[in-house]
């Protein structure tokens, strides 16, 4: 039986899960920014305690790889080489974007096609566009939304939007016939568990030593405010 505890900290959500196999043991979520720092580390061992387990029993740790929060990613890779150095296990990751995809696909009857979408900045989101079958049609990018985008994909398909980019792209393609937007969608952990379970199977891991989370973009500082 493969133990695997998977971390999600690419978005303002803190979200942990612990799997056996395919079966959900224990879940976490904070939906508080900036809790990652400050309750990560905590719920992890709280997860361990409720579910009566030895973290000396895990065969893996996942993480989300990204794009998302470069603190948050920073915060979640820290703590899960932590933990695979301490243990001597292997580190997976699994894109952000993909996650959402997977969660969102398991309520798709309509087989809408799924653009998971993480907020960047001003109207500019991180995003994918898969096919219900998770089949990548655009793959990971940094797009500015406009009026016009995912225009030649809407004229034929129904398109799922979701994420916390999703609601500022509302007001440009809301109005579109075949664009629906879910609402209070959120980044978990489990998904990204789910997915990790079938890379264990495939032995699809992390170099731990180099490994690095997809940014996609160069973190940029915000300037220091003047104390004159």
């Amino acid at each position: 039986m493969t133990t695997l505890l998977s971390l999600e900290t690419s978005t303002d959500v803190c979200s942990l899960a612990l799997h056996q196999d395919d079966h959900l043991v224990a879940a976490f979520s904070l939906y508080i920014q900036q809790a990652h720092s400050r309750s990560l580390a905590a719920m992890v061992d709280q997860a361990f305690d409720h579910a009566k387990m030895d973290k000396r029993n895990l065969d893996a740790v996942a993480i989300s790889k990204g794009p998302g929060s470069y603190t948050g990613l920073r915060i979640g890779t820290s703590l899960a080489k932590g933990l695979c150095f301490a243990l001597d296990i292997p580190l997976i990751a699994v894109n952000t974007l993909e996650s959402m995809a997977f969660a969102a696909n398991r309520f798709n009857r309509l087989n809408a096609l799924l653009c998971p979408m993480i907020d960047a900045r001003r109207m500019e989101v991180y995003c994918m566009l898969t096919n219900s079958n998770l089949e990548i049609i655009e793959d990971t990018r940094a797009k500015i939304i406009e009026n016009d985008s995912f225009s030649s994909v809407l004229k034929q398909d129904t398109v799922w939007f979701f994420g916390s980019g999703a609601e500022k792209c509302k007001t440009l393609l809301g109005h579109k016939k075949h664009a629906f937007f879910i609402r209070n969608f959120h980044t978990s952990a489990e998904s990204i568990g789910m997915i990790a379970i079938k890379k264990f199977e495939k032995n699809d891991f992390e170099d731990l030593a180099y490994f690095e989370p997809y940014y996609l973009k160069e973190f940029i500082a915000g300037k220091p405010k003047s104390l004159i």
